[in-house]
């Protein structure tokens, strides 16, 4: 079975957010993956929201993505962090 041929067109740039619980160390977590997989992703540039009551983090990074390749390992190496519950 051949691969689907990608709708994206690479390099582009690329939003990817990432919701966990308010944990002390989730926002530093999810950006150490972020950076891991695209090394020129700019921290200044994400944003964070926090749910109404507090209790979720949702963090918005929108990336240089230079493959379909480097985005299947960033979306896997952030969905089986323990700390992370939904990647989009």
């Amino acid at each position: 079975m051949s691969e689907q041929p990608s709708l994206i067109e690479y390099p582009c740039d690329f939003p990817i957010k990432i919701m966990g619980k308010a944990q002390q160390d989730f926002t530093q977590i999810a950006l150490a993956i972020v950076k891991f997989h695209a090394p020129d992703f700019d921290a200044e540039t994400m944003a964070v929201k926090t749910s109404k009551k507090g209790t979720y983090l949702s963090l918005t990074c929108t990336i240089r993505a230079t493959s379909r390749t480097q985005l299947d390992a960033l979306y896997q190496a952030l969905s089986s962090h323990p700390l992370v519950a939904v990647v989009l």
